[in-house]
């Protein structure tokens, strides 16, 4: 899995919500083999440390050809960031493309 890395939060005294969306997320269903699509969204108040996006872009990648269920895939993706970073608060939303009819969005957050 890709490193994710941080810099300096520039402003650690003030708190303010930092959104990443990530529009092009694919992983592969583990039961299918068949490709998922879908959209991450991370949006968290930094404490001492950001996340750096060409970091979290290769993170995401690493992504591409695993198979993993959908609700595995964003709370793993929560547990990876608050590690690396350690913010206040963070939340990760996963909106994925209808398979079989069914539009599934995945929300988990820190602290639960």
């Amino acid at each position: 899995m890709a490193q994710i890395e941080t810099f300096d939060n520039p402003h650690p005294g003030r708190d303010y919500v930092i959104r990443h969306v990530a529009p092009e997320f694919t992983s592969v269903c583990p039961k299918t083999g068949q490709p998922d699509y879908g959209t991450i969204t991370v949006e968290y108040v930094a404490a001492a440390a950001c996340i750096e996006l060409k970091s979290l872009k290769l993170y995401f990648q690493a992504y591409r050809n695993r198979g993993v269920f959908y609700e595995d895939v964003v709370n793993r993706i929560l547990d990876d960031l608050v590690a690396a970073c350690g913010p206040k608060r963070m939340t990760v939303t996963g909106e994925f493309t209808p398979r079989g009819g069914i539009h599934s969005t995945v929300t988990a957050s820190y602290p639960a």
